[in-house]
């Protein structure tokens, strides 16, 4: 089961839409197909040699030891429950995910939200009428709507995050 620890002020809260079973069961968010990971590295935001974060062992250690701590990071996701699409989650189950999510931001006031994907955003929103990119700030937080990472060219990924990390790292100076 994965837990998701949370710190106040993190440059950027990540949210998923819900785990894959396989990420559930290792504890680490992403790591079922480890391309967000890479992503994180690309984009600089995380400095980690590839070969540590395609192996589970070292990258449950970054996950638990520096991903709060060293990078101020912070992830969670809407739905808990895992599946292997979203297409097994039911109409409706992210209802409360709102609400949670909503109350972490006001707490935890991370510099950027971050969506990973449209539809986690829909669900979050409850609107599909938006474009990829920065949204309204969500209290005090600024929010982005990623493309999820495992389809399409990384490149567009990796540059939305490096934009994502270069406003994190601004906010509030």
């Amino acid at each position: 089961m994965i837990k998701y620890a949370l710190s106040n002020n993190a440059k950027i809260l990540f949210v998923g839409i819900n785990p894959h079973f396989g990420s559930y069961a290792r504890g680490i968010p992403f790591s079922n197909n480890k391309m967000f990971w890479y992503l994180l590295g690309s984009a600089g935001i995380i400095k980690e040699k590839r070969e540590d974060l395609k192996n589970d062992k070292t990258l449950k250690r970054i996950y638990s030891k520096k991903f709060i701590r060293v990078y101020r990071l912070n992830f969670t996701n809407i739905i808990t429950r895992p599946s292997r699409s979203v297409s097994q989650l039911h109409k409706g189950e992210e209802m409360s995910g709102r609400v949670r999510i909503l109350k972490i931001i006001k707490r935890y006031k991370p510099k950027v939200v971050c969506f990973v994907g449209r539809i986690t955003y829909q669900k979050f929103t409850g609107n599909s009428n938006f474009a990829f990119g920065w949204q309204d700030d969500i209290y005090r937080s600024k929010s982005y709507v990623m493309h999820f990472p495992l389809r399409g060219r990384a490149k567009i990924r990796i540059d939305e995050l490096k934009e994502v990390n270069k406003v994190a790292g601004h906010v509030g100076k």
